[in-house]
């Protein structure tokens, strides 16, 4: 049987969030729960269908980095289906009233939560971002567009079966969550213009897809862009902390946007610090300016390109500055606005890096690694937004909703 074009798939969603938009908190909920429920009892199935992914990954000389963004195991299927069942867990944000008011005139003005209609999501290798995104979208009463990458074809597929089954055991349209199967560059350029039907398209992948995005796209869009993250260590910094958090911050979890990519050090500290930091961040490649590596020989140069890379890979690029400025305008030459930490002990040297460092998140003596929906409680998230129009930094249920403002008289004219 043919596959629907990427436009009738619209059509299709765009006719399900209609439904959607005026579900009961209570279906929403059932179809999430009841999709976790699935998620679980169909585990084997899951990792089949994901060691065929897997295989043909390794086959094509994918990197470790990226066989671990595709890989599903008991854990992670574990930790979809939770996700899942703490999203419903959350307020439904449709019908919140932001704000009311009456005029001077009499009107009653007031300003609802309303979903935006159609969320496409494009994204690569990641097959949790599937349901994670889908429940999302669902709890916010949207409708899903879905198109991973060819290299996660068969466990989206597999995912998304639980969905769509989910949705008609509660009694809503299927089609509130669909995925494209055909992964050709055409149709992503396709779904990417699909005026009228896509009200938002957020895509969530590396360097080239967003390029892609920005050339392509002709619907509303929301970056989920690189993370370079850098982690300052400060004079005045605990440096027993500061090592805990820079090893969690690069090496918890290496290949996800918020580790950590470079390591800022005060100078005063760096001599005692940085032979600290090479001994812990074991299995690290290290690059440094030359200051690092007056302390540190053997490690290789790090250049323009180094410092401005999302490495995405147990690689980290290490400069000496000369005090907190010098970290930020470190941050502000080569940073991606995503997330950036300080670890002191002086309040108000932390208080001046929240303020000066424009990134969608700063975090003060912890690691970078808790820029995250659900880490911030906002549930599994969609992504990490780092523009500034609409959403910014992890977003959540309410980055899915935009307002209607109802205007409520007596007969008034103007």
């Amino acid at each position: 049987m043919d596959r629907p074009t990427v436009s009738e798939l619209g059509r299709r969603a765009k006719a399900a969030a209609r439904v959607l938009a005026t579900a009961s908190g209570a279906a929403k909920d059932a179809t999430l729960k009841a999709a976790a429920d699935l998620l679980e009892a169909r585990a084997g199935e899951l990792q089949v269908a994901n060691a065929a992914d897997v295989s043909r990954a390794e086959a094509s000389g994918a990197t470790a980095t990226e066989l671990d963004r595709l890989r599903l195991n008991p854990a992670r299927i574990e930790a979809m289906a939770e996700g899942l069942r703490q999203v419903a867990l959350l307020p439904d944000p449709v019908g919140t009233v932001v704000a009311g008011s009456v005029r001077p005139n009499g009107l009653r003005v007031t300003q609802v939560r309303v979903p935006l209609g159609v969320v496409g999501i494009i994204y690569e290798n990641r097959p949790n971002v599937t349901s994670d995104a889908a429940g999302l979208c669902l709890k916010a009463g949207n409708a899903t567009m879905l198109r991973g990458s060819a290299s996660a074809i068969d466990s989206n597929v597999a995912v998304v079966g639980c969905l769509r089954e989910a949705l008609a055991k509660s009694g809503l349209p299927e089609d509130g969550v669909v995925l494209i199967e055909d992964t050709s560059r055409e149709t992503a350029v396709g779904f990417m213009r699909l005026d009228g039907i896509v009200d938002c398209l957020v895509p969530r992948g590396g360097r080239s897809l967003i390029d892609s995005v920005r050339e392509h796209a002709t619907v509303p869009t929301i970056i989920d862009g690189d993370g370079n993250c850098h982690v300052y260590v400060d004079s005045s910094a605990d440096l027993d902390m500061a090592l805990s958090i820079v090893v969690n911050a690069k090496t918890q979890r290496p290949g996800v946007c918020n580790a950590a990519e470079s390591l800022l050090v005060h100078e005063a500290v760096a001599p005692v610090f940085l032979p600290r930091a090479r001994a812990g961040l074991e299995g690290v490649v290290l690059v440094g300016d030359e200051r690092v590596r007056r302390l540190l020989p053997g490690i290789g140069a790090a250049t323009e390109e180094d410092f401005a890379t999302e490495y995405l890979d147990l690689k980290l690029s290490v400069a000496v500055v000369d005090d907190v400025d010098g970290a930020i305008d470190h941050i502000a030459r080569y940073g991606s606005g995503h997330s950036e930490a300080i670890v002191t002990t002086d309040v108000r040297t932390a208080d001046h890096f929240v303020r000066e460092v424009d990134a969608a998140a700063v975090v003060v003596n912890a690691s970078t690694r808790f820029v995250d929906g659900a880490e911030l409680g906002l549930g599994a998230e969609i992504g990490i937004s780092t523009q500034k129009l609409h959403a910014r930094g992890p977003m959540g249920l309410e980055a899915l909703t935009c307002v209607k403002w109802v205007v409520r008289g007596e007969g008034h004219v103007r």
